[in-house]
């Protein structure tokens, strides 16, 4: 996750525990978080006011509760980038 000031976040979410904070970095580092996440197929999601709300996190901290929401836009992005969907989800009728 990137915003355009040249910062950069990466999570993790295994689907069963909290998402959590893995990357973090500004400038140089940011740019080396967004290429390596280029060059192993992980979609980039830039949104700069949810990267100011994570920057404060340590690495390996949960993401917040309050978050929830915004992250798991995030992880449905990624998801539908890669053509996935979670376990035992259905398209509504109406995409079938």
């Amino acid at each position: 996750m990137t915003d355009k000031t040249d910062r950069a976040l990466a999570l993790y979410y295994n689907g069963k525990t909290a998402p959590k904070l893995t990357g973090k970095g500004e400038d140089d580092l940011a740019r080396q978080i967004v290429e390596i996440a280029r060059k192993h197929g992980v979609p980039i999601y830039e949104d700069a006011e949810l990267v100011r709300s994570l920057m404060h996190l340590e690495l390996g901290d949960d993401i917040p509760a309050g978050l929830y929401r915004a992250i798991a836009e995030v992880i449905a992005f990624a998801w539908v980038l890669k053509g996935r969907s979670p376990d035992g989800w259905e398209p509504p009728q109406s995409e079938r």
